[in-house]
Parts: structure tokens; C-alpha cells; sequence
């Protein structure tokens, strides 16, 4: 009888020991951080980018591509600003300030409706996505060679890459004070804040880079903190053989509107 209770008691000592385990990878998320929200970082925003702020930053826009043969494609090189008005057409598109002679780059209105817009037997369009990293300071995007088409669509006609092709990304976020937005690539580029023509890096040429500070522009944009405005962003790469394309900001919040 003895032997029995001595038995039992050992058992209720040692039981606790056998059963516990470190389930500390359960308290702090599956991913292995102390958040619990199982994106791999500690900030509990669920994004992964460690920043707290749970913007993702994958901005999606439409990439149409072009034929070689174009009339604005492979023509003139050239810097061509003034090619746009200054404000953004009620279509959401950028209107053609060229006159029905053209620029030293384009050809009229007419061509210039094609790089924004689908026309059947023109032009042909895909969504296309870029990432801005989160860099410390700002967001960034960088490619030097920025041909995300190449042998799709109307394809490379025989060249290295697809050289003729047009981007466009809309974007909303929330003015906080203190943002700026700058671009460096090749060709033109066309940024609207708030539908106000911000940056105009227009005709074919090598990279150029160009800053809009939404502080000391914000009586042109017509923009007050605490209020979302959208971002209209336009590139096009018209000519070979370099095609570069940098985006970086410190708007932390941008989001992307898919144009159908």
C-alpha cells in the first residue's frame, strides 16, 4: 500500500514537468516576432516592412505599348516641356498644350490621345506593379533599366528590348506637412498633385531628374494638411536605348486607383 501511495505522489510531482513546454513561438506569432500579427516583423501593423505604418506600398498603374512605327515613337530627340496643360483634363489624363502643329517632339493632339488611352490597332495595355522599398528616410523605386514588357504585347519588333510603351499610376494619400516627391529617369514624365501639374520633365532624352515640395508649392497645388489628394503620375519611354526610371518620396501612405 505504501509502495502505491509513493507511486502516485511521485507522479503528481514529476507530471508538471513533463507537460510544460516553451510555447513562447505562440505568444509572439507564429513568424517568430513578438507582435503576434505574423508578418515577420515587430511593428503589429501587418505589412512586413517594420515601419509601423501598414502601407505596403505596391503602387499598380497600366503600361501600354506602342509600335516602333508610331508617329511620336523614334522621332525627335529632344527636352519638350510645356507639352501638357497645367491642369488635368476631367478624363483624369493629361491635355496636350502643342497646338495642332505639334511640338519638337509629337506630332499634334491627336497622337498624343494614344499615349494614355486604349486604342484598338494603336496600342496595346497590361497592369503593371512597382514596390517603393522602405529606405529610412523615404520610399524609393529604382531600375536602370526599366523595360517591364520586353517580348510581351506588341513585343521587342526586333530590337533588344520593348523601347515604346507608356505608364501610368493614380495614387491617393493624406498631405501630413513635410513630403516631397522626386523623379529621375527617362522620358517624359508628367506628376499632377491634387490635379495641378507639379512635375514636367517632357521630351526624349537621357535621365533628368525634377522634386516637387509639397510644402512650399502647397497655395499652387491647392493643398492643406489633414486632407487626401490624389497623385497623378504619367512616364513615357519613347526612344532606344536607355530607359531609366527612379521614383522617391516621403509620402509614406500612398495608394494606387486601377484605371479601367
Amino acid at each position: 500500500m505504501m509502495r502505491i501511495v509513493w507511486l502516485f505522489l511521485t507522479a503528481l510531482l514529476v507530471f508538471p514537468f513533463a507537460c510544460s513546454s516553451d510555447d513562447s513561438e505562440f505568444e509572439s506569432g507564429s513568424d517568430g516576432d513578438s507582435d503576434g500579427d505574423g508578418d515577420g516583423d515587430s511593428d503589429g501593423d501587418g505589412d512586413g516592412d517594420g515601419d509601423g505604418d501598414g502601407q505596403s506600398n505596391e503602387l499598380t498603374g497600366i503600361i501600354r505599348d506602342f509600335p516602333e512605327a508610331h508617329p511620336d515613337f523614334e522621332y525627335v530627340i529632344a527636352p519638350d516641356r510645356g507639352l501638357v496643360e497645367e491642369d488635368l483634363g476631367s478624363d483624369g489624363k493629361p491635355v496636350y498644350a502643342g497646338g495642332e502643329n505639334g511640338t519638337e517632339t509629337t506630332n499634334g493632339p491627336v497622337t498624343f490621345e494614344h499615349w494614355y488611352n486604349d486604342v484598338d490597332g494603336v496600342n496595346e495595355r497590361t497592369e503593371y506593379t512597382i514596390t517603393l522599398s522602405d529606405e529610412g528616410d523615404l520610399y524609393a523605386y529604382d531600375d536602370t533599366a526599366f523595360f517591364p514588357i520586353d517580348n510581351e504585347l506588341i513585343g521587342n519588333e526586333g530590337n533588344e528590348h520593348n523601347y515604346h510603351f507608356t505608364f501610368e499610376l493614380h495614387t491617393r494619400f493624406t498631405y501630413k506637412g513635410g513630403e516631397i516627391f522626386r523623379f529621375r529617369g527617362d522620358d517624359d514624365v508628367f506628376v499632377f498633385i491634387n490635379e495641378k501639374l507639379a512635375i514636367d520633365i517632357g521630351g526624349v532624352h537621357g535621365p533628368e531628374e525634377a522634386t516637387v515640395d509639397l510644402d512650399n508649392e502647397a497655395n499652387y497645388l491647392g493643398i492643406d494638411t489633414g486632407n487626401e489628394y490624389t497623385l497623378d503620375f504619367f512616364f513615357a519611354e519613347r526612344h532606344t536605348t536607355e530607359s531609366n526610371f527612379r521614383i522617391e518620396t516621403t509620402i509614406g501612405d500612398l495608394s494606387s486607383v486601377i484605371v479601367i
